[in-house]
């Protein structure tokens, strides 16, 4: 299919919460890149009535022997990811506990919408496909669920003082004490 076709059906699918196609020019770049490797190869090009000429893409061999291996160790090993949320709590220490609840609390409902999103697509597409092209979504739910139990544990200790900090813990040569 040509690029357009691949980003509308990206979309309509919703799997454009899992691939990243909001930018056009991206899905460009991507293909060329898989031209260069030959996972893809130009399969026709057409220019339909009052339509530019578009060109269509199609899956090599090699491209779908790798989309395989790709998968299999996808599918099998935890990747080492650095997602933004853990760093910021790694140096929580930087702003007082209050501005850190604050922070929190507009974060959870934030997790709170981002959640029901997803129970509303996963409402939406159960309708009209099968749990297998769900699966994504299931699981960006839940993960985020995850997250919001502990985000409103996190606030509950920083609120009743079970968690806390201070700012000369930041200092190189003044040891924190141990704290829960």
């Amino acid at each position: 299919m040509h690029p357009y076709k691949m980003q509308r059906l990206i979309k309509d699918r919703g799997k454009d919460q899992v691939i990243n196609v909001e930018q056009r020019a991206s899905l460009y770049q991507t293909i060329n890149q898989l031209l260069r490797e030959g996972l893809i190869a130009s399969w026709e090009t057409n220019r339909p009535e009052g339509f530019p000429e578009r060109t269509l893409y199609k899956l090599t061999d090699l491209g779908h022997e790798t989309t395989l291996e790709w998968m299999r160790e996808m599918l099998s090993t935890p990747a080492s990811e650095f997602p933004e949320f853990p760093a910021a709590v790694s140096v929580l220490p930087l702003l007082l506990p209050e501005e850190v609840i604050q922070q929190l609390e507009i974060r959870t409902g934030r997790l709170t919408e981002k959640i029901a999103a997803l129970e509303q697509d996963l409402q939406t597409y159960a309708a009209t496909l099968p749990r297998l092209f769900l699966l994504e979504t299931e699981y960006m739910k839940r993960i985020l669920e995850t997250e919001l139990e502990w985000v409103r544990s996190i606030i509950a200790d920083l609120q009743s003082g079970q968690l806390t900090w201070h700012h000369d813990w930041l200092k190189p040569d003044v040891p924190p004490e141990n704290e829960t």
